[in-house]
């Protein structure tokens, strides 16, 4: 058997405080090291250390590791970060001096030494060299929830952590599309907290916890704390909502319609915006189909209907928001392109429905979505036309379809066919022959983002229209439009910015 012949290094948590939270574990380790290590700031005081103290052991050698610098302004010439990791090489190169003599060093560290924690700056650099163990800790967000008596996540959610450096529109988007949320390192940065949560709609939600299990402990709903009160040691909280639904009061605000584009199949192409809004609504309103892509949550209503009635739909929505509910319509791509939000807004501009708020939340369009899978067929100029007569006649069509052509500009050609709709394709395929060679690319994409996604490009004059269904989308190009085979064997459709001159 190999004789060891450098010591151990251990990374320590120590939970979020309390003495009493440290793990049976940790206390052992930091009760036989030779060495135990800690950071601190300037003014020498680690609550690290005063958290472990109770454990350490008579003799003991301690290595305190003083930050430099703790806010960014410094004179050093690597910045901040430069500042930085230079006293992180230092400090590792003292800890593997005590490792190298035989030592065995343990490295404090508040909470879990792998979340947020300074301990991960020594790991990375000893790690590799050294026999290492890290032992988890109780981390701030399971104290802090505890502290507050509210769950963080139940079912089917998902818990966000933020660190509250992050800028603003950052922070804003984050939260407003999380299902629960913890905020980390706030002091100086709770403001801009305070703003994202305030803008994307959830700082009634919101909880603040300073300085969990520890002397000084306080909570408090976020929205009545003071700014200047704030220390580093704290975090916003929003706790779960399926865990509330049960006992939370029924929503009390003004009703409300709010249409939400949920993009073209699942959640990749949903915005942090809508689905902000979609957990934040008591009741869903849609086609079954759209719907269905939408998580359910407890307390939520759902209101299913078939995809011919958009003006039944719009005033029910209505009817709902003038009883006081936040409504969300939701429709599939943006629901401003030949979707729900002209239903919705048409019904609105007339009595009784002209008092209620209605918002529009854009999604990504089918269009784009297919073009993007197939390169970038909409790299100029281009028109969007519908092809269902059902509500315009077919004269209306292709008096355009002759207009976009005649200007060759790229088209987007909506709802192409269904089962009673089966000649569209064919006589619009002829109609452009007029204007367009017949090895016009046409770009036929179904399905794009779901689970049956197919995407291909044909020749104009070979476009077959029973190849065509409703939840086919085509994209044809302009006499500038290329289809170009590439040396990895996928062909790319795109359209040049340039066009010749006449």
């Amino acid at each position: 058997m190999t004789e060891r012949t450098t010591g151990l290094l251990y990374g320590v948590g120590l939970g979020p405080g309390d003495p009493e939270l440290v793990t049976v574990k940790s206390a052992r380790l930091i009760g036989e090291a030779d060495v135990v290590a800690y950071h601190s700031a300037r003014h020498g005081r680690s609550i690290a250390r005063s958290i472990a103290a109770p454990y350490f052991r008579a003799g003991v050698i301690e290595e305190k590791l003083v930050y430099p610098i703790t806010v960014e302004t410094t004179d050093h010439p690597g910045g901040y970060r430069g500042a930085l990791d230079e006293f992180y090489e230092q400090a590792a190169a003292r800890l593997a001096e005590h490792l190298d003599a035989g030592r065995t060093v343990v490295v404090l560290a508040e909470g879990d030494p792998l979340f947020y924690g300074s301990y991960q700056h020594m790991h990375k650099r000893l790690a590799h060299r050294y026999p290492t163990e890290v032992v988890p800790g109780v981390t701030s967000v399971s104290a802090a929830a505890a502290r507050l008596g509210k769950a963080l996540v139940e079912a089917e959610e998902a818990l966000t952590i933020l660190p509250g450096t992050l800028p603003e529109e950052e922070l804003t988007a984050r939260l407003a599309s999380a299902d629960s949320a913890v905020v980390m390192k706030l002091g100086r940065t709770f403001p801009t907290v305070r703003r994202a949560l305030e803008r994307s709609g959830r700082l009634a939600e919101a909880y603040y916890v300073e300085r969990a299990t520890m002397p000084g402990e306080r909570t408090a709903p976020l929205a009545e704390v003071d700014p200047d009160s704030v220390p580093y040691f704290s975090v916003a909280v929003l706790p779960s909502r399926v865990a509330a639904g049960a006992s939370a009061p029924a929503y009390q605000g003004p009703g409300e319609v709010v249409v939400i584009g949920t993009g073209p199949a699942g959640p990749l192409w949903l915005t942090p915006e809508a689905r902000g809004e979609l957990a934040a609504a008591t009741d869903l309103v849609g086609y079954t189909t759209y719907l269905d892509r939408v998580p359910v949550r407890v307390g939520q209503q759902r209101h299913g209907s078939d995809n011919k009635v958009e003006a039944e739909r719009a005033e029910f929505a209505l009817d709902l928001a003038r009883r006081g509910h936040r409504v969300a319509v939701v429709s599939s791509g943006d629901p401003g392109v030949f979707a729900m939000a002209t239903a919705v807004l048409e019904a609105a501009c007339a009595d009784p429905y002209r008092a209620v708020p209605v918002r529009i939340v854009p999604g990504m369009t089918a269009a784009h979505a297919a073009a993007s899978r197939a390169g970038a067929p909409l790299g100029h100029d281009y028109a969007v036309v519908s092809l269902s007569d059902r509500l315009k006649p077919w004269e209306v069509v292709a008096a355009r379809l002759r207009a976009a052509a005649a200007a060759d500009l790229v088209l987007a050609l909506y709802n192409p066919g269904s089962q009673s709709r089966t000649t569209q394709v064919g006589l619009a395929r002829d109609l452009l022959l007029e204007h367009r060679a017949a090895d016009t690319p046409v770009v036929l994409a179904r399905d794009v983002g779901g689970p049956t996604e197919r995407v291909r490009t044909v020749k104009l004059g070979e476009l077959d229209p029973a190849e065509v269904d409703m939840r086919t989308i085509l994209l044809v190009g302009s006499s500038q439009t290329q289809a170009v085979a590439r040396d990895n064997g996928t062909e790319v459709v795109w359209t040049p910015r340039r066009y010749p001159e006449a």
